[in-house]
This record gives C-alpha cells, structure tokens and sequence, in this order.
C-alpha cells in the first residue's frame, strides 16, 4: 500500500505560508526582479506543465521517452534487480512506469516532490498498476536535503531518478549543490549499485529551443504567467495578468534559455500589503534552462561526488540521459 509521508507543514503553500512570502517579496524586492521557478507547480501549474510535455515544439518529453522505451534494457542491466527508486520531482509520476517495466523485481518507488496533492494522485494511480511495488511518497522540496524513510528491508540500494531537464532550471552553483544533497540522501540509503539516472537537456540549434519555449498554442505563456495568478491567490496580490507578456529567449553565452514576465506599462503592484513598482519594459525572471555538452556536464557530476558511467542520447543529439555512480564511502 503507498502512504504520503509529509515533510511540509501543508502540502502545499497557503495564504501567506512564511517560505512563499518571504521568497517573493526578496525576489520582487531584488534590484532585478526574480521569481524561484520551483512555485510553478501548484496543482495548476503542474497540469499545465503536462500539456508543455505534450506539445509538437517541445522535444524533451518525448525524446527523453524515446531513449528510455530503446534503451531500458541496457539501463536495468546496469542498475540491476532490487533497488528502491528515488523520483527527485515526481510530478504525475510517468516517466517512472518506462523505468520500473525494465527493472528486474524493483523493490520500491519513494517519489518526491513539493505539490502534495498532485503527488498522492499520481502515486495513488501507479500503485494500482504495480501492487507488488512498496511506494512510499514524500511532500516536500526535493531542491533540499530531505530526510527519506528508512531504507526497505527488501531493497539492495537506492537508486535516484531525474528525468526531464529540470537540471537546467538550477544555475551552475545551484545544480552542483542539487548533485551533492542526491548523493548525500542516496548514500544515507545504504548498498551496493547506488547512483542517479538524470536527464540533461543538450546545446543545440537557438531555433529549436526558441520554439519550445515559445509554443504557438500560448501554453508555456499560461505556465509562466500561472505563478502571477499564485501570488495573486496564496499572497493577496492583485497583479493584472493582462499587463504581462511571456518572453523566452536563448542567452548563448550562458548555454540557457531565460524565461521573464515583462510588464507591458509602468504600473505598482501590491503583495501581502507591499507595494512594488514596474517601469513599462521591465521584467520578472522567472526561469532558466540551462543546456550542457556531454563533457561539461559530467564534469558537474564529479565534482558533486558522482562517477560518469554511463550516457544515452538520441542520434540527433537533442537529449541526454546519464548514469551516475555513488562510490562506496
């Protein structure tokens, strides 16, 4: 049977939760205005993320699935029978099925993620398709150091998983800190064969990645401007959605695509009780997404305490997945 387990007070922020306040209004408060990408996925903003997946411009997804349907058998073969899967950001919890089909007998699914609800949903549904499964779900922020449930007395080793390219979203510095908090909460589970599959996203054509962000169907428009509607709901905010525009570009000397909310006019904005000012043109960065070449990111990896063993990608090179090792301390 799957049970929640909650590191959060609520499952997910309320109006005017400490952590979601006091982030937005230092983002909003900032010199250059910021907002942290992962308040994106309240229920809202995680089904609109689905539909992003689903797009024709959006290659991820569907790439990333491609490599997991073709290469499943060479990735089991690696990871081997027994382990407890660590799903750092499970959202609705998809990806995993391609994963735990090509396992041998995998003893446990622990997912991850920071929307509650959405998570219990989604893991409610996955355990009826593998009863003999043990899944256990974890509500809280997967960007942090968490402290898991005990380790199952069935499972060899756990094993982590971060599919999509959810890695690009950290800056350099925070993706190094994400590698080494995995590596600790992945050792902390003890045995032999630990280590992370993760997918990276690759340097490519500024055209490709233009269309993915900028989809012609307004989705990735609705996804960015749902976290203006969040405020507006969770901190008695009163942004007019209206006065906002998408605006996603590829930044070429940091290999990542940016994502901004640009105020179309001067305008003040209220939050929780705060007021803030916009200059017309002015922008709220919301999001990044970081692309690597296959050496600098296993760089990263190494110096975050991971050993490279193992890459897959597409034969257009759009996509990546890796398998990272945990040395035995």
């Amino acid at each position: 049977m799957s049970t929640l387990v909650s590191l959060r007070r609520r499952e997910r922020p309320a109006p005017h939760d400490p952590e979601f306040d006091r982030d937005v209004q230092a983002g909003l408060g900032a010199q250059v205005k910021t907002l942290p990408a992962k308040y994106f996925y309240d229920q809202r903003g995680s089904e609109l993320f689905e539909q992003i997946c689903r797009l024709p411009e959006y290659y991820p997804t569907r790439t990333e699935w491609k490599i997991l349907r073709e290469q499943g058998p060479a990735i089991a073969g690696i990871i081997g029978p027994d382990v407890e899967v660590v799903e750092f950001g499970a959202g609705a919890a998809e990806k995993i099925r391609l994963l735990l089909n090509a396992l041998p007998r995998p003893a446990g699914y622990l997912p991850i993620d920071i929307s509650g609800a959405h998570l219990s949903a989604a893991v409610a549904s996955l355990q009826r398709a593998y009863p003999d499964v043990t899944m256990r779900a974890v509500a809280g922020d997967f960007t942090k150091q968490l402290p898991l449930p005990a380790p199952l007395p069935q499972a060899r080793a756990r094993v982590g998983f971060f599919p999509g390219s959810t890695i690009g979203n950290f800056t350099p510095d925070e993706a190094l800190g994400f590698l080494r908090n995995a590596a600790a909460m992945l050792r902390d589970g003890g045995g032999v064969g630990s280590g992370l599959l993760i997918g990276v996203d690759l340097v490519k054509d500024p055209a490709v990645l233009h269309a993915a962000y900028n989809d012609s169907a307004g989705v990735t428009a609705a996804f960015n401007l749902n976290l203006l509607e969040r405020i507006n709901r969770e901190l008695d905010g009163d942004f007019n959605l209206d006065a906002f525009d998408h605006y996603a570009f590829y930044n070429p000397r940091q290999h990542r695509i940016e994502m901004h909310l640009v105020s179309s006019k001067a305008q003040t904005v209220t939050v929780a009780g705060r007021q803030y000012g916009f200059d017309a043109g002015e922008s709220i960065h919301t999001e990044n997404s970081c692309k690597y070449t296959p050496i600098r990111f296993r760089q990263l990896a190494e110096k975050a305490g991971f050993r490279p063993a193992a890459m897959w990608t597409d034969p257009d090179s759009l996509f990546s997945l890796h398998w990272l090792t945990l040395p035995q301390a």
